[in-house]
């Protein structure tokens, strides 16, 4: 069950204006979440992901990302600690097939990957009134960005942009709803998390993105997503490689664009490039009428001559800041 099944009759009705300035909430469907419990789980996903796992204490959280031995991205994950657990949030669409990819490689170790999307539901909350709001329901905060506190229903997580993102027990799922509304935290939908998720600078691999990127193109190790100390995992000798030989050629902006439709997968083009696009759209949410942010990789080298989407005359992107420096 999802959260459209249990709030089928709750308007999420809250805008970009609402993001700013107070607070909102939004289901988020469109990840899973796949735990990993054993004792050998650390040892195993320090293997596997390009963050330093070891680094992951019981009250923490940290990006990261699965790679093809190419060091190309199939997922991204949020990861956290949830108990014994170690859970690794990643699209709800490529769950599935990560979750089956992962467990390949287990072998002998001593560890054992589940869908987890069946017994947590996942829900952003953000805004500059989002920690008063929401300490007023749950009690006490983490402190920290990319710390947590865990409770037998709910864990919390604080991000980076005045955001939480609450892990909630399938069964407390739909009090907890309730007592967040009537704290005055305003129902939205998920495109409204998206767009926090935009202005963070925290891109989430899709379908649509699959194995079209190398970790740094996306500034995974900006955001704490990549570790150069960490050992091997697929694709590292490649990370390691862009890193320390300075070959990195595309990264990610932040940008506004007046179009009718946007989305992840999307190709950007630049005067520059002899009709070859420049990069592809990593997430996309609208703002208002006609007017979208997206986060965009492409190429270095077109930033001077623009960026236009889907064609060399298309749409005109205006960069916009990161919450970070790019390198």
């Amino acid at each position: 069950m999802a959260w459209t099944d249990l709030l089928a009759h709750t308007p999420l009705d809250a805008a970009s204006a609402d993001l700013e300035q107070g607070a909102v909430m939004s289901p988020l469907d469109a990840f899973g979440v796949i735990a990993f419990s054993g004792e050998e789980t650390q040892p195993f996903l320090q293997g596997q992901l390009s963050s330093d796992v070891r680094a992951l204490g019981d009250n923490a959280a940290q990006y990261s990302s699965y790679s093809t031995p190419k060091g190309r991205m199939l997922a991204s994950f949020l990861v956290f600690r949830r108990g014994d657990d170690y859970c690794l949030q990643v699209a709800a669409e490529l769950q599935a097939a990560i979750q089956k990819r992962l467990s390949m490689f287990v072998m002998r170790s001593k560890t054992k990957a589940r869908d987890a999307s069946a017994e947590l539901l996942l829900l952003g909350v953000a805004g500059p009134l989002a920690a008063e709001k929401l300490a007023s329901v749950v009690g006490a905060l983490p402190e920290a960005d990319f710390s947590s506190v865990l409770s037998e229903q709910c864990t919390v997580i604080a991000l980076p942009g005045q955001r939480y993102q609450l892990a909630i027990a399938h069964d407390a799922a739909l009090a907890l709803w309730q007592q967040l509304l009537a704290a005055g935290i305003l129902p939205a939908d998920e495109s409204l998390w998206r767009l926090s998720d935009i202005r963070a600078g925290a891109p989430w691999i899709t379908t649509a993105t699959q194995e079209a990127f190398v970790a740094q193109m996306a500034n995974m190790e900006l955001i704490g997503g990549v570790s150069f100390t960490k050992g091997c995992y697929p694709g590292q000798e490649i990370v390691a490689r862009t890193q320390y030989l300075g070959k990195l050629k595309r990264r990610m902006y932040r940008a506004s664009l007046a179009t009718e439709h946007a989305e992840a997968g999307q190709e950007v083009f630049s005067s520059e490039m002899n009709g070859q696009a420049s990069g592809k759209l990593m997430l996309a949410a609208k703002v208002g009428q006609g007017r979208w942010e997206v986060l965009v990789v492409a190429q270095i080298a077109s930033l001077e001559h623009g960026l236009h989407l889907a064609a060399v005359d298309g749409p005109v992107l205006e960069i916009l800041d990161l919450p970070y420096a790019l390198a």
